[in-house]
């Protein structure tokens, strides 16, 4: 009489214990009851009745996934190899489960594609400077794409940009020919405002003669902190004007005494 109802107990035990399922806090249950969409349950304890009820579970957490190594072709016709990592978690475990096969094949797959054509679009040197921006492009347009599948995409980064070794080296060469040519402007501009400097100071010189001789005797106070061997003699600058004269022509002379070059020539 103890085995016949043993076997039923046994067997119901079974069944209870093949319909509990216990779900921690950052999972949930996706339960479909004869093939039909039921309920999202969880976190904790649930009861799925075997044979009627189905779950699929569907984790909540930030999932991080590496976009493998795209060959990409610049808008200057420069090819690079690009890859990056994506950050989405699931916000709607339903559309999650139903509206998409898998939603981590179809969110790889999307970001690649979505990575391409992307940066297709721009030169390479907005690539290599600009990359913040072309992580938010990426991002808002997978974004947009994977709402539909309940997933949201947290951030989008690009981690490396490989150029060949013909390339490297032209952006050297570029990167050379630019510092080059900002040094050069960069004494032009130091010589335009010494110029001008210049200028302003002669102007400031001509207003008053003693500024100059000011500045004369400046000139060989310096020159006689120096270890030489030069000798200086100082020159008052009026005698520069009676050399001036002595080297004016005959037939200057000549008008200033009130004579003729001629009578000069038969003296």
């Amino acid at each position: 009489m103890m085995i016949q109802y043993l076997v039923p107990v046994v067997l119901l035990f079974m069944l209870i214990a093949a319909s509990i399922r216990i779900l921690p806090e950052y999972k949930r249950g996706v339960i479909f009851f004869l093939g039909r969409f039921q309920s999202v349950k969880g976190p904790g304890l649930i009861i799925v009745i075997p044979g009627i009820q189905q779950m699929s579970v569907v984790d909540l957490r930030v999932i991080t996934m590496d976009v493998p190594e795209q060959d990409v072709i610049s808008q200057d016709n420069v090819t690079v190899k690009v890859n990056a990592v994506l950050y989405f978690r699931v916000v709607d475990p339903e559309k999650a489960i139903i509206q998409v096969e898998n939603f981590s094949v179809a969110t790889s797959q999307l970001a690649q594609t979505t990575l391409r054509s992307v940066l297709g679009k721009h030169d390479l040197d907005e690539m290599l400077s600009e990359r913040d921006k072309l992580n938010d492009d990426i991002q808002e347009i997978i974004d947009a794409q994977t709402e539909e599948w309940g997933i949201k995409v947290a951030n989008v980064e690009i981690k490396h940009v490989d150029l060949n070794e013909s390339m490297i080296r032209a952006i050297a060469r570029q990167a050379e020919a630019e510092r080059e040519r900002r040094a050069k402007v960069i004494h032009a501009e130091g010589e335009l405002q010494a110029s001008k400097k210049l200028v302003e100071a002669a102007n400031v010189m001509a207003e008053n003669s003693a500024a100059l001789q000011l500045r004369y005797l400046q000139t060989m106070s310096d020159m006689s902190n120096k270890n030489a061997s030069t000798i200086v003699f100082p020159l008052p600058m009026d005698i520069m004007e009676a050399f001036r004269h002595m080297k004016a022509s005959p037939a200057a002379q000549a008008r200033n005494a009130g004579t003729r070059p001629d009578d000069l020539g038969e003296g």
